[in-house]
């Protein structure tokens, strides 16, 4: 009670009206089966379309079981798929494989069976976020420079500092500054590397050819070391001076050691300008520049497989006019991952990526092993990690060193431009998952996985384990009975069943004859479909996926109380049994629900039955709509806990009830023509005893008249005599 001890005004705010109950939601459903990708362990996270499914979960392609690699269709894949287009709105699913409840990443945060690849010394490592054959994945590098950073120019006289390609015919003894040369060997022909030095154009270090013409017969060539210095205006009127250098790229100014790509457009011998060495046949190279853009250094480090450092003045390029095609930088990229080889589909792109070794553009950051967003934790499909001591250029040569060969150095006749393709290698789907698999383990450190992982999510209503339908007999019938345990323990949920693929009437009855539930209903028989994946013309799986799709559509288009039979399977081409009346006869009185095509009519769930020998609970719908009840009523009143136990409680909670079950008769989903045929509510000294009372317990009676469906419609025709 509140006090009023001074003087005032008081404004306070009071209820006039009751409680209401909100109905809750039924058609949120739960798929529980191997997948391609995804997480195994933890909360599973709501889909509400099928390309939720796929970036989260991979795509419909056929897993791969045993040593062997098995084909098996991807039943869960094509679950989500026919839930979505039959009318379902949210799903839920939880991958499982075998041993599941045994895995868990290892301290690098690599799954076992998860795809990797990493280079020799370990600097940096690769690897699929999740386990699965479809981590195979194909990475390629695009560097962002793209653009060419060569340029040439040709100069009247040489500019202190720079290097210049020497061009000369016919030089004579007069031109000569300084070497050992004979003079009798003038006039010679000189191509030379020189820089301004002083007055005088100094060949460095013995960067040149030289051709003898004192006998025009008998042209020979020199020691590159025999002229060192020339005297420019001394040179003849043909020679020719030409600057090749990159231009600062538009990322930013050149510094010693950035890391540069060369391409030429033809195999070019440049031994006589590199000090010796070169790069054989490569149309590819990759090395730094020095800071003045002028000298590209080529390393083994970046070339994996070459020798020996090689050190090229790019001015040497104009020895080869045409042989040079670009000069690009490599400082940062973007990671395109590809799912199906080097050409396949980009599922992914990371963008805007170097090779630092730390900071938010290092591969580190950028493919995280332990990402600070939930959903960036489910979709990325790859993840990087780097060594505690990795360098910049380490990462670098790592990165390079573990690019396929073949694509990232073409061969000579090879026409391809260089990419840079990373294959991971390994991963693997397991063996087929066994019923301890799907049943899950609760686990708060590590997650819990399989139907374990699913008690979490409070709204899931239609649970179904469609890629059990196709394992052996033994593993269908144990997983069903861990559905059927599960639906009992969370109370508010229905299982789907799928019979099994070709079964006869008789296997089928007993099949169906080993389940005894109101929480489960069985489909026959399963459905035939164009394959997704392009693979095959078409493909026949389990119903499953179908049914809950048309129990969510059904419950948003006409409600819970309707039942989920007589409705259009969408997708199907048809079924791979044709059932007729006479067959659904033997099977409608064991519970087993056909799907059935109707002349004119399409492709139709023909039944709508539990697999519950108790009448009470036969019908599908019956029991949905009073799991529905059950449920709204529970979660609407969790206000009444603790409040006085008297009669204003009871007179509350029993109105509450009154105006839900109103609303529910006044929609047409109760029997009876009045509010009083159609439901009671008692809560009151009638209901509970005053042992109940002083133990804590209120008791409220609810009684409803459900409506059942019209299953047998009869018309009973007869002759009449016409009158008189």
């Amino acid at each position: 009670m509140p006090e009023y001890l001074a003087p005032g005004v008081f404004v306070e705010e009071t209820s006039f009206r009751n409680k209401s109950i909100e109905g809750v939601g039924t058609s949120v459903a739960a798929l529980v089966g191997p997948t391609r990708s995804g997480p195994l362990r933890g909360l599973p996270e709501v889909l509400t379309s099928y390309a939720d499914f796929e970036r989260i979960y991979g795509d419909a392609h056929d897993l791969a079981f045993g040593a062997d690699g098995e084909a098996v269709l991807n039943h869960t894949a094509h679950a989500a798929r026919a839930f979505f287009d039959n009318g379902g709105k949210q799903l839920f699913v939880a991958r499982v494989m075998q041993g599941v409840n045994g895995l868990a990443a290892d301290a690098a945060g690599v799954w076992p069976g998860a795809a990797m690849k990493a280079d020799a010394g370990n600097t940096l490592r690769f690897f699929s976020r999740f386990p699965g054959r479809m981590g195979r994945y194909t990475l390629e590098l695009r560097w962002r420079d793209s653009e060419n950073l060569l340029r040439s120019e040709t100069a009247a006289s040489a500019r202190a500092g720079a290097l210049y390609f020497l061009e000369a015919r016919g030089v004579s003894l007069a031109a000569k500054a300084a070497g050992p040369i004979d003079d009798a060997a003038f006039p010679v022909d000189l191509r030379a590397i020189v820089r301004l030095d002083g007055a005088n154009l100094a060949i460095q270090d013995g960067r040149a050819t030289i051709v003898s013409r004192a006998d025009e017969d008998a042209p020979a060539a020199l020691a590159a070391n025999q002229i060192t210095s020339l005297i420019p205006a001394q040179l003849p009127a043909g020679a020719r001076l030409t600057r090749v250098f990159a231009r600062p790229p538009a990322s930013g100014a050149l510094a010693a050691g950035t890391p540069a790509e060369l391409r030429l457009a033809e195999v070019v011998d440049l031994a006589a300008f590199t000090g010796g060495a070169g790069w054989g046949s490569r149309k590819a190279v990759r090395g730094t520049l020095n800071a003045a853009g002028e000298v590209f250094t080529a390393t083994p480090a970046l070339n994996p497989g070459l020798a020996e450092a090689v050190t090229l003045p790019l001015a040497a390029l104009a020895a080869a006019p045409g042989a040079a095609r670009a000069l690009f930088v490599l400082r940062s990229f973007d990671v395109d991952v590809r799912n199906g080889g080097k050409d396949g589909e980009v599922i992914r792109t990371y963008p805007g990526l170097t090779t630092a070794a730390t900071g938010p553009t290092s591969l580190a950051a950028g493919l995280a092993v332990t990402p600070d967003r939930r959903a960036e934790a489910l979709s990325s499909p790859v993840a990087c990690r780097l060594a505690a001591n990795a360098t910049d250029d380490a990462i670098l040569a790592a990165l390079l060193s573990i690019c396929a060969p073949a694509a990232r150095d073409p061969g000579e006749a090879s026409l391809d431009e260089p990419r840079y393709l990373i294959e991971l290698e390994g991963g693997s789907d397991g063996d087929e998952p066994g019923a301890i698999d799907y049943a899950g383990e609760a686990d708060e450190t590590k997650g819990s996985t399989g139907l374990k992982a699913l008690e979490d999510v409070e709204d899931v209503a239609i649970v179904m384990t469609p890629a059990a339908a196709g394992s052996a007999e033994d593993v269908h019938k144990a997983v069903v009975m861990e559905v059927q345990k599960h639906c009992r323990r969370m109370r508010y949920r229905i299982g789907i069943v799928d019979a099994r693929a070709g079964q006869s009437l008789g296997e089928l009855r007993a099949f169906a004859g080993n389940f005894d539930d109101s929480r489960l209903a069985l489909y026959h028989p399963w459905v035939v479909i164009p394959d997704p994946t392009r693979t095959r013309r078409d493909i026949t799986v389990p119903p499953a996926g179908f049914i809950a799709g048309v129990y969510a559509r059904t419950d948003v288009d006409r409600g819970v109380h309707k039942a989920p039979a007589n409705e259009i399977v969408m997708g199907a081409l048809r079924f791979d049994q044709q059932i007729n009346a006479f067959q659904q006869e033997l099977l409608n009185p064991n519970g087993i629900n056909c799907l059935r095509s109707f002349a004119g009519r399409g492709h139709r769930v023909w039944g709508g039955r539990t697999l519950s020998s108790d009448p009470e609970w036969k019908y599908v719908n019956v029991r949905r709509y009073f799991l529905y009840l059950e449920r709204s009523i529970e979660k609407s009143t969790q206000w009444a806990v603790f409040e006085p136990n008297g009669e204003a409680l009871w007179a509350n909670i029993r109105s509450s009830v009154e105006d839900f079950l109103f609303a529910e008769w006044r929609n047409g989903r109760l029997l009876g023509a009045t509010p009083k045929e159609a439901f009671f509510v008692r809560c009151d000294r009638s209901t509970m005893t005053q042992n109940d009372i002083d133990n804590g317990r209120m008791v409220c009676l609810v009684g409803v008249a459900a409506l059942k469906p019209a299953e047998f419609v009869i018309f009973r025709i007869g002759q009449k005599t016409a009158d008189a």
